[in-house]
């Protein structure tokens, strides 16, 4: 095996390690819980809890037996990993060793994302920031976001190669893991409207009413059974994310806490949406000139400005958004920021937690504020970075042939 053979597995092998580091950071704590030490040494899970109060150890078929608060591909591998792990252990099965099979789908999830990034042609830089990533570590037992992650990387990688329909129905899919990927959708579809090529009005219609259809025929595929069938349980996602009043240290929590903005619910639902709207639209528009011919490369600036407006912004969510600066942004120190606020913002976030309780290391509001707001400042840095700043050259090269084809040359680095 030559030198270059060896040095290609190195991303995989550090890779590894960071799994390792994120199972060994949440299984430490095992089931049982005592003296507040999944907030003390953040090793919560949702998969603890699931294990009983949503029928998994009982093997119940989500939204048809059981509640499920997550869209409809998250719920199946709920229940796919709930029948692993009783299948491998049996009565003695517990929330313990749900956690691990958790934790080893969402490692195998991690390294589909880096095969998709090396396949992609994603410079060896890049792959050693996904390889290493400090969101890895915490969230990797933390939930199942790692499954619209891989999809929308996937999604992206697509858009990139051109394939429009592809990236459709991957981001569309999505969807029904988790809602986020949704906001690559309009991207798509005015991708659609306004190539960078020139076409008649006519065909451009026709594009973006065939990207509209996909969406709908793929996400409706696999959730209009369970919308039919068991509506009450199947809603109840979109029921909870609207009836949430919000997270620590969203925004507007923050606000609250601190007097300067009290508001229910309806209202800060409807003012987050409205200032949401406003901002990913001058996103759009302030990129167009710079992105306009690969639009998908806006979807992490909507997309970081989503999670800053959003009234609920829990700590796993930095997931969805990691790989993206890894992709798409042109310098790499601003990720590093964000990783670091991000770590703040979860230990910040759980330590309140165990304050409440009467344990230490207890935080406070105000330590809270501080970390998202540091983690806040490099977001607001890579959305206007991401306006300003052209692509990365990984992106500029030409993606890799698929089997059996003739390679294809660089496409030019626009001007300016």
């Amino acid at each position: 095996m030559s030198g270059t053979d060896r040095t290609r597995w190195w991303p995989y092998v550090l890779l590894g390690l960071t799994c390792l580091a994120g199972w060994a950071f949440k299984g430490h704590c095992g089931a049982y819980w005592t003296d507040s030490i999944q907030y003390t040494t953040g090793c919560y899970s949702d998969a603890v809890p699931f294990w009983g109060l949503r029928g998994v150890a009982a093997g119940q078929l989500p939204y048809v037996e059981a509640r499920m608060e997550y869209p409809v591909l998250t719920g199946g591998l709920i229940w796919i990993e709930g029948l692993v792990t009783r299948t491998i252990f049996g009565p003695v099965a517990t929330a313990a060793h749900f956690l691990g099979v958790v934790a080893a789908v969402n490692a195998l999830l991690a390294f589909l994302v880096l095969a998709m990034m090396e396949r992609a042609g994603v410079d060896r830089q890049r792959l050693y920031w996904w390889a290493a990533a400090p969101p890895l570590i915490l969230y990797l037992g933390h939930n199942w976001d790692m499954l619209a992650v891989a999809f929308a990387v996937a999604a992206l990688l697509a858009a990139r190669r051109g394939g429009g329909a592809n990236a459709t129905a991957l981001a569309a899919l999505g969807t029904a893991a988790k809602l986020f990927p949704v906001l690559l959708l309009p991207l798509l579809g005015l991708g659609a409207l306004f190539p960078a090529e020139r076409r008649g009005v006519t065909r451009r219609l026709a594009a973006a009413a065939l990207l509209v259809g996909i969406a709908i025929a793929y996400w409706g595929a696999v959730n209009l059974p369970l919308a039919l069938g068991a509506y009450q349980n199947w809603s109840e996602f979109y029921r909870f994310s609207g009836d949430r009043s919000g997270t620590a240290a969203s925004i507007w929590e923050l606000l609250a806490v601190f007097g300067v903005w009290m508001s229910p619910i309806a209202q800060r639902n409807l003012v987050s949406g409205g200032l949401f709207l406003i901002g990913a639209t001058v996103i759009v528009a302030l990129g167009w000139r710079r992105h306009g011919h690969r639009p998908w490369l806006l979807f992490t600036p909507v997309l970081a400005w989503f999670l800053l407006t959003n009234k609920v912004y829990s700590p796993q969510f930095d997931l969805w958004l990691y790989p993206m600066l890894i992709l798409t942004s042109y310098r790499l120190w601003p990720v590093a920021w964000f990783a670091f606020g991000d770590v703040l913002a979860y230990f910040a976030e759980f330590w309140l937690f165990a304050g409440m309780e009467g344990h230490l290391p207890a935080a406070t509001q105000g330590q809270i504020a501080l970390a998202a707001a540091i983690r806040g400042a490099a977001m607001l840095w890579i959305i206007a970075a991401s306006l300003r700043q052209p692509a990365p050259d990984w992106v500029e090269q030409s993606p890799m042939p698929r089997a059996g084809s003739p390679p294809r040359p660089d496409r030019p680095r626009p001007a300016g």
